[in-house]
């Protein structure tokens, strides 16, 4: 009998800690209309900086230039992470509208973005990939790098969820 409960306890007790471990998700725009705009030049080749909210103070700062963008995530300190994200392709590429942030107790963990790479030949349909981000309190930065297939936002989260463990992607 004393087996059997203690069996018990520890079940209610993973259990618990298994739902109390668990990320939760929260959904920010970057949108242009969503944004506010810092600095714009179409004359830079389209150069365009803007600033997008993001949760729990933290911000998005969106970056184009030469038909490439990529993102900076602004501490609530405002300090800056600067990701990179053109380093990773070399062609023409932008940042999806929709920003996945993974939260633990509400401080976020990791980011997920959409990136649309576009065939360097013009040829083929742009590649949707995901864009995995550990956030730390010291740094952020790529972990990986989810292509198009079945199942792509799933693995983007789990791979997210566990990023905090893993090393920066490098860039070229």
């Amino acid at each position: 009998m004393m087996n059997r409960l203690l069996v018990a306890s520890l079940a209610v007790c993973s259990l618990s800690v298994f739902t109390f471990a668990q990320n939760t998700s929260s959904y920010t725009s970057t949108k242009t209309s969503a944004c506010r705009t810092i600095k714009s030049n179409p004359d830079e080749g389209g150069f365009y900086e803007g600033e997008c909210s993001g949760v729990a103070g933290y911000k998005i700062r969106l970056i184009e230039g030469d038909i490439r963008q990529t993102i900076n995530i602004i501490t609530p300190t405002r300090k800056k992470f600067e990701l990179n994200f053109w380093n990773i392709f070399g062609s023409f590429s932008s940042v999806g509208e929709k920003i996945e942030w993974r939260l633990h107790k509400g401080v976020p963990v990791a980011m997920i973005a959409r990136y649309f790479v576009a065939d360097p030949e013009g040829v083929k349909k742009d590649k949707a990939y995901l864009l995995v981000t550990k956030i730390t309190k010291t740094s952020a930065c790529v972990t990986d790098v989810v292509d198009p297939g079945a199942d792509q936002n799933q693995k983007a989260r789990d791979l997210a969820d566990a990023s905090a463990s893993k090393p920066c992607k490098t860039t070229e």
